[in-house]
């Protein structure tokens, strides 16, 4: 059984200098989930991870494990595992001996570096050394780390970095392994399309303030109805539109209404004896969603089934 121990970020700020990097920052990771932390590069999430690990000081706030700074978590391998660069690494020295280096400190036994390179795909490259590791297995190598302690909390820097598709398939699989048996595992990326199919939660930040928290089904919720309409008169378009009342944008070559079906649309366009030459649903994708957030750090963070 596992100990359900979860993240929480409470009004966490850090400034160098005269440089905020993260900004009045809450939310809470839940365990048994896996929760995306997403962000723009330098939207200050490696500096969130960062300060939950202890490697940084907060100017104000906390960031608390299991309701602990990491610093007084007694072992703390056993309770947070975590990979944040696939670049720290002595280049001489081989992957098993990386483990090695770090076992008795952890607590495991040689067996358990063993079967961390097994589990992570690098058995057969345990005894080559890490100055010859490509990029990907350098991250598998990081999670091989990571998971010497056989932690309740995951965190994970950007882990699809230099990992080929069927690795970024494998990195899904484990990590949902990983939820199923209750850990806590918090993932961060700055590109949705990478964890959108792996993750349960997000949390989304820009400039280092939040912009949004909730499942990933509440993000998906905030993707409109999109239509793309055009015609020989795109000025009867627009005023049958603006009948209607929908919200419209124009587009090269027609108009994109938003929060309305193409059914509803076409009927009206009938009705009204409108001619139509284009009537077809576009969608709104996550990654349109995304990046409207992330434009707009300065907007009321949304919130919607994570607590933030």
């Amino acid at each position: 059984m596992r100990t359900e121990t979860d993240i929480v970020v409470d009004h966490l700020t850090k400034r160098f200098g005269s440089v905020t990097a993260v900004d009045d920052l809450s939310f809470t990771v839940r365990p048994g989930a896996v929760t995306g932390f997403l962000g723009p590069n330098g939207a200050g999430k490696t500096t969130t991870l960062r300060m939950l690990l202890g490697l940084v000081r907060p100017t104000s706030g906390a960031a608390l494990i299991g309701g602990r700074r990491y610093e007084d978590i007694e072992r703390p391998a056993s309770v947070v595992g975590a990979a944040l660069e696939a670049s720290s690494f002595h280049p001489g020295r081989s992957g098993l001996d990386h483990l090695r280096v770090y076992a008795p400190q952890i607590g495991v036994s040689d067996a358990r570096c063993h079967e961390m390179l097994e589990l992570v795909g690098l058995a057969d490259s345990a005894k080559r050394r890490v100055g010859g590791y490509s990029m990907g297995m350098r991250q598998r190598l990081g999670l091989a780390y990571a998971l010497l302690g056989d932690p309740d909390v995951i965190l994970l820097d950007e882990p699809a970095n230099g990992l080929d598709p069927q690795g970024i398939v494998w990195l899904r699989r484990l990590l949902r392994i990983f939820a199923d048996e209750g850990r806590t595992v918090l993932v961060s990326s700055h590109v949705l399309s990478e964890v959108q199919h792996t993750v349960d939660d997000v949390v989304i930040i820009a400039q280092g303030r939040l912009v949004h928290a909730s499942s990933l089904d509440g993000l998906r919720a905030l993707a409109e109805t999109r239509v793309r309409l055009a015609g020989p008169d795109e000025e009867r378009l627009a005023g049958l539109a603006a009948e209607h009342g929908w919200r419209v944008e124009r587009v090269d070559g027609g108009l994109d209404v938003f929060g309305v079906s193409a059914a509803q649309i076409g009927a009206a366009a009938f009705a009204a004896g409108v001619e139509l030459h284009q009537l077809a649903d576009v969608g709104v994708g996550l990654e349109d969603v995304f990046l409207r957030l992330t434009s707009s750090p300065d907007a009321p963070a949304s919130r919607g089934g994570v607590a933030a």
